[in-house]
This record gives C-alpha cells, sequence and structure tokens, in this order.
C-alpha cells in the first residue's frame, strides 16, 4: 500500500462534530461559527475575527479592508500560492514579486527592500501579503520596520511560534488561517480572517453583516472546533516524526530548510512539512521513493513561480527551491512503522 506525502488528520471525534451539526435543524452559518470563534481566540489571542467559507474571500476582503485602489502594489513572494495573483488581478491590484531566502524559502526584510527598490516608481506600495510557506515564518518585526501594512497567512504556519499556539507575530494589520484540506488545521474548506490591534479590529467590524453565502457553513465549523483542541496533541506527533526523519537526513547530502530566528527569538516549526532540497537529480529521488511505495511530491508546484507567473530571473532563489524541493509525508495519524519505513528511505536516498 502506497504511503501519500498528505492526508487530512480527521478522527472519530471530527467525525461526531459534523455528524453532530448534520442532524441539526440548521447546517449553514451559525452557532458553530460563533463557537469556532470562541475557541479561536482563547489560543490566538485576537481582538476581532470573521469565519469565512474561503481562504480566497479572506485575502480579498483583507485588501478591501486596507483601502487599497486599483494600480497600487502588493510585495509577495514568488512561492505564494498562484490563486494570490487572480484575487490581486481581479482587484486591479499589481503585484511586486519578491525572492526568498534560500535556506528557508521566506521572504525577509532584505529580499523585500530591493524588490521595493526595483519597483517602477508610479506604482503605489500599500501592502506586503506575508505567505508562511510550508509553515515557516519570517521574521515579521523586520518587516514591519519598513512602515507598510502587512496581510499575514498563517495557513500553514498554526503552531510554528515561540509561544504554543501562537500563529502569527502581532506586527501584521490582518491575519488570514485557511482551513483548506491541506492547511495546518482542516475543516473541509474556509478560513479566519482575524486582527490582533483593536484598531484594525474595528475596520472588520465595520465590514457589516456579510451576506451568509460568505460565511463558513456550521458542520465545517465543528471540524475546525475539534481540529483546534486536538492541535497540542497533533504538533507533538508531529515533532516525534520530524525528529525522526531528521536523523536519517543528516546523513545524506540533502539539505533541510531552516526556521529563521525573529529579532533574536528561537522560534520552533510546527512541522507542516518535511522538506529536503535535493542536491541533485529530483527525478531520481521521486523514482527511488516510488519502488518503496512512497510518494513524495514537489513542494512548490501549486506556487507562482511554478506557474510561470514569475520568471526565474525575478526571484532566483526561489525558482531554484521550486526544482529541488520534495515533501515526505507526515501527519499525525501515520503509523509508527510507516514513519520508520520513510525513514530508512530517506537515509538511502540517491
Amino acid at each position: 500500500m502506497k504511503i501519500e506525502v498528505y492526508s487530512p488528520t480527521i478522527r472519530r471525534k471530527e467525525m461526531d462534530a459534523v455528524l453532530t451539526a448534520l442532524v441539526e435543524d440548521k447546517i449553514g452559518p451559525g452557532e458553530q461559527s460563533k463557537f469556532l470563534i470562541q475557541t479561536a481566540k482563547e489560543r490566538i489571542k485576537f481582538d476581532f475575527c470573521i469565519s469565512l467559507r474561503s481562504p480566497v474571500f479572506a485575502l480579498n476582503l483583507a485588501l478591501k479592508s486596507l483601502g487599497l485602489e486599483t494600480g497600487q502594489g502588493v510585495i509577495i513572494s514568488a512561492l505564494s500560492p498562484a490563486y494570490y495573483f487572480r484575487v490581486l488581478e481581479e482587484m486591479g491590484l499589481i503585484p511586486l514579486f519578491s525572492d526568498v531566502q534560500s535556506s528557508s524559502c521566506c521572504m525577509d526584510r532584505e529580499s523585500i527592500e530591493k524588490t521595493i527598490a526595483a519597483k517602477p516608481p508610479e506604482i503605489d506600495l500599500r501592502c506586503i501579503l506575508i505567505h508562511n510557506t510550508l509553515g515557516y515564518i519570517s521574521d515579521t518585526a523586520a518587516i514591519a520596520e519598513l512602515g507598510i501594512p502587512i496581510i499575514e497567512d498563517c495557513s500553514l504556519s498554526y503552531g510554528t511560534a515561540a509561544a504554543e499556539g501562537e500563529t502569527a507575530s502581532g506586527n501584521e494589520v490582518f491575519s488570514i488561517l485557511g482551513l483548506e484540506e491541506k492547511d495546518m488545521l482542516t475543516s473541509g474548506g474556509g478560513a479566519l480572517l482575524y486582527s490582533h490591534q483593536r484598531r484594525d479590529g474595528s475596520v472588520l467590524r465595520g465590514l457589516g453583516d456579510l451576506p451568509p453565502e460568505y460565511g463558513l457553513p456550521d458542520m465545517n465549523a465543528a471540524m475546525a472546533v475539534v481540529q483546534i483542541r486536538e492541535g497540542t496533541k497533533n504538533l507533538l506527533r508531529r515533532r516525534e516524526i520530524a525528529n525522526l526523519y531528521t536523523q536519517s537526513a543528516l546523513r545524506t547530502r540533502h539539505k533541510r530548510l531552516i526556521q529563521p530566528d525573529r529579532k533574536g527569538e528561537s522560534i520552533e516549526y510546527n512541522n507542516y512539512a518535511f522538506p529536503l532540497v535535493i542536491e541533485k537529480g529530483v527525478k531520481d529521488v521521486k523514482a527511488y521513493t516510488r519502488k518503496k511505495d512512497i510518494i513524495i511530491e514537489s513542494a512548490f508546484d501549486n506556487t507562482l513561480i511554478a506557474n510561470g507567473l514569475v520568471t526565474p530571473e525575478q526571484c532566483p532563489a526561489a525558482y531554484s527551491l521550486s526544482l529541488r524541493t520534495v515533501l515526505f509525508p507526515i501527519y499525525p495519524r501515520l503509523s509508527a512503522s510507516d514513519a520508520e519505513k520513510i525513514s530508512k528511505v530517506i537515509q538511502t536516498l540517491p
């Protein structure tokens, strides 16, 4: 039986929560969505939050809440999800592409400053949109010193922080926590849009009552509540598996990505993924693992640069990572025997 690279962590508790929501009279946005926001607030400590059906809605509303207008610029990483481009395009905003650190796949202040220096003078830069790629987080405190409003997408980085449960730095204006199938927490779809500061929260409050078609249905919200409650246990299991894989990876010529520190503060990675940057021969590595019934995937297939929306010359570090980085299966439901098998395969990679 093949071991796939992704598998949503859905257990009996999540199923029971969804079934309970289904037997109630109302399954659209309602009390469960409100309870999800209350549960999330206990962990994330935000000021105000909206639950939505899609991270696309969340990004659109976040950009609109900043008051961005047609023709204004937004800095995004070349390794951001491809849907970012469509959202910006539909809003008439201009994406300005930033390269990343080759050691972490994150934008940093230096890469952003290079993007600012290279932008056409007629473009009014109004926002930095940070996607925490593969769960690694940028030093947003340093980036915030540039004085440009930040939107931070924490969909993959829940649990990556100095303190357990934190998902953002507090330096952003708005944060997005996606709940899609391959996000760190999943409800089968949806997102939370929130702000840490009261001033920014008042902007979200000013959106008023959104149409019910924007809201997160209760059966999805019920699953997300359980995901948050089980989050600590799942993070611990990911850490155990990652430690096992790391010991094997150290015996190879291939490199791990590293979570950068933030203002001298040591940050613990949430182990959303187990990426390896292959020195050479990605096709050979994929063929080798497939023979062992282990499926690995290119880490950045669904990104801007992989979809040809950014040229290699614009962002060479991101382009190199997109060609050479692969993901190995790591999820809490992975059995001990399968984790041991994958660890042995990593150790013997060509």
